[in-house]
Formats: structure tokens, C-alpha cells, sequence
């Protein structure tokens, strides 16, 4: 087997041929007051992943059942129960040269019965990367008027020390979530790392070993 792939802790007994993600474009191309146009450059948006799942009716050689799912209706109940919870699940794929780990949320799916597969359904099933965010609290402090230097009051005129910026290097096996996990401690916010490091990824499900990493 090329890869193996999950929809939540589901292993697909036969992997998709394709496996195609749609990172959209977000810029906006607006016109200054002379006509001149120029393009607003936005971070990308929530990637979108689209499957044609075959679910095996027969024994066959290459289909593997491992137990997290018993049949073809035991996994689409599941994909109900999915998009009935509203709620985020993990898409994993792992390959021999990298792995591919994303919180996504089920969008749609269509149970098809095609001739051209026989007895064996075919589900499609579409899946949008799901973005974790919370409200920060900001706590201020009032401080009272201090009174203002005199002449003998020494003053410290050396610049402020700026902070040394974070760096990662790609370790073998490495991904973007599996780094945002172990270094941020959340899988999810591998888009940040992904956009401070735009002019070193331009695919980010492919990094390579030795990349030195800007991270938040």
C-alpha cells in the first residue's frame, strides 16, 4: 500500500486514487483612484478536500479492514454521526515521504451504487480544513502618576533588547502539524508556522529535512 488513510480514527480499506486539497486564494484585486489596479495579498483559505471512497462488498486482496470500521453501513453511520456532531475530526495521511494531518469538519457526502464498481459503493465526500480560535482576554493594570525624573535621576539609554525570533529545523518525518504539535502544543496552528514561512514553503504539505523554520 502507496499510503494509508484516515477519516477519523477510520482506516479507508481501499486508498482513494487521488487525494486532491484546494488551498483557495483569499487576495483581492481593488483599483486606485488613477485606474491603476494592485492586488491586496491575504493569507490562503481553509483548505478543501474532496474523496471518492470505494467500500469493498466482496473480499478482495487489497482491502484492509482493521477493525475500526465492519463494513460499508458501519462507516457511513459514522460519517452521519459526523456531520450530525457539527464538530472537528482529524484527517491523516501517511505516506513514506511525509505525513499530511489536519483538523477538518465533514461538509458533504453522496453514496453512490455505480455500475462500473459492481456490488461495491462509492462515497464522495467533501471535508474543510476546521481553524481552532478562541477569545483573549486582555488585563490592564492602572499604574499611578510616578513622579518625573530629576537631572540627577540616571537614565538607561541603551536600546531595548528585541526578542531573538523562534526557529525549528525539519527533523525526518516531520510535517507542519506534527511540529505545530510538539512545539506550539497545538497540531492546528500550523498554518501560522506556514505563513511566517511563505518564502521557504510554497506547498505545505511538502517541507524538507534541513529547512529552517521561522515559528510564532
Amino acid at each position: 500500500m502507496a499510503y494509508e488513510v484516515y477519516i477519523d480514527d477510520m482506516l479507508l480499506p481501499v486508498p482513494p486514487q487521488k487525494i486532491p486539497i484546494k488551498y483557495p486564494g483569499q487576495n483581492k484585486t481593488v483599483t486606485l483612484i488613477n485606474g491603476d489596479e494592485i492586488n491586496l495579498l491575504r493569507p490562503p483559505g481553509l483548505a478543501e478536500i474532496s474523496l471518492d471512497i470505494i467500500l469493498p462488498q466482496m473480499d478482495y486482496p487489497s482491502a484492509v479492514w482493521d477493525g475500526s470500521v465492519d463494513d460499508a453501513e458501519d462507516f457511513i453511520s459514522h460519517l452521519q454521526d459526523l456531520k450530525d456532531s457539527r464538530g472537528s475530526f482529524e484527517f491523516i495521511v501517511i505516506r513514506d515521504s511525509f505525513d499530511t494531518n489536519m483538523d477538518v469538519t465533514l461538509e458533504d457526502y453522496k453514496v453512490s451504487d455505480d455500475v462500473k464498481e459492481g456490488l461495491d459503493l462509492v462515497v464522495s465526500i467533501t471535508m474543510k480544513e476546521a481553524r481552532h480560535y478562541g477569545t483573549k482576554v486582555m488585563n490592564f493594570t492602572i499604574v499611578e502618576d510616578q513622579p518625573t525624573p530629576t537631572a540627577e535621576t540616571p537614565q538607561d539609554d541603551r536600546p531595548a533588547e528585541q526578542p531573538q525570533a523562534r526557529t525549528y529545523t525539519v527533523q525526518g518525518g516531520d510535517c507542519l502539524w506534527n511540529i505545530a504539535k510538539k512545539q506550539l502544543g497545538d497540531g492546528g496552528r500550523w498554518k501560522e508556522i506556514h505563513n511566517l514561512n511563505l518564502d521557504k514553503i510554497s506547498n505545505p504539505n511538502k517541507i524538507n529535512i534541513g529547512q529552517v523554520l521561522t515559528m510564532p
